[in-house]
């Protein structure tokens, strides 16, 4: 599609599940491969999960198949979306922004630059994102983009790597609404769930699911974390983005995608556990202020 050129290819740090690494050695060690070249065609044996710098989408309405009162062809329809994700979606859209770092352009990822998302946690525009968008910008400047089109340059008040958690801060005429966060211990499994971001770029994008799975076992880099697992849709540039439960409240961070050979998202998305992000950002903000 033309809206993605020159968008680059995903990158970031990669994640594997214990349960589909028991060797601990990752997919791509694997040394069985097939006679084309292949690694082993099993689903388990070719599952990696792989971190991402930009997120994405709409949220689904679904289309179901009716018949008219005649008993005529079938027809398509849209299936109602729950009022409390629209109403959730509608005051979440104007606290996420598009991060850019390392003198990126929106949407694009290329050697030294990456782009992602992230979200304002206080009054003070603090920003909460993915600290593997800031490695890959290869410590250069960072930008934030609103949704409204305005820019901003970004302080980066701190990093910690090991959970892949970054604070920025932009100056107070940014005017960032920022998002509550959820209760620790209140995400419950089967809930619906919206993950918003900039998937390839196009910022303000809304995409809807459930959580999947609770302390979800992921390996980032040498360090292993227990993460929310969802099926919304995520995708490059949803990194550091906000997933939200219906009443607009964060439960996690996306981080990372499960995708087969390389592709794009195949529904199993994991995303930074509320508890750990708001005890990693008071830690970051204490410090730096």
């Amino acid at each position: 599609m033309a809206v993605q050129t020159g968008l680059g290819e995903p990158r970031g740090p990669w994640f594997i599940s214990p349960e589909l690494d028991p060797d601990g050695r990752g997919w791509w060690d694997a040394p069985e491969r097939d006679p084309g070249g292949r690694r082993p065609g099993r689903l388990l044996a070719v599952l990696a999960v792989v971190a991402i710098s930009a997120v994405s989408g709409a949220v689904a309405g679904g289309v179901v198949a009716s018949r008219d009162g005649a008993g005529g062809p079938a027809a398509a329809s849209a299936a109602p979306v729950p009022a409390e994700l629209v109403t959730a979606a509608e005051r979440t859209v104007p606290g996420v922004v598009s991060v850019l770092a390392g003198g990126a352009t929106s949407g694009s990822t290329s050697g030294g630059s990456a782009t992602g998302s992230g979200f304002a946690v206080d009054d003070q525009q603090h920003l909460i994102t993915n600290d593997h968008i800031l490695a890959k910008g290869g410590g250069g400047p960072v930008t934030v983009e609103l949704p409204d089109g305005r820019r901003f340059a970004a302080e980066v008040v701190g990093r910690e790597p090991r959970s892949d958690l970054a604070v920025l801060k932009v100056p107070a005429s940014a005017g960032l609404t920022p998002l509550p966060l959820a209760k620790p211990g209140a995400t419950r499994v089967g809930e619906p769930v919206l993950a918003v971001g900039s998937p390839l770029g196009l910022a303000g994008t809304v995409t809807a699911g459930i959580v999947s799975a609770l302390n979800r076992q992921v390996r980032l880099g040498n360090n292993r974390h227990t993460a929310v697992q969802t099926d919304a849709s995520i995708n490059p540039g949803n990194s550091g983005g906000p997933l939200v439960n219906a009443r607009g409240e964060v439960v996690g961070v996306n981080t990372a995608i499960a995708t087969i050979d390389g592709n794009g998202s195949i529904g199993i998305g994991f995303a930074i556990p509320i508890e750990q992000v708001q005890q990693t950002a008071d830690t970051i903000i204490g410090k730096g202020g």
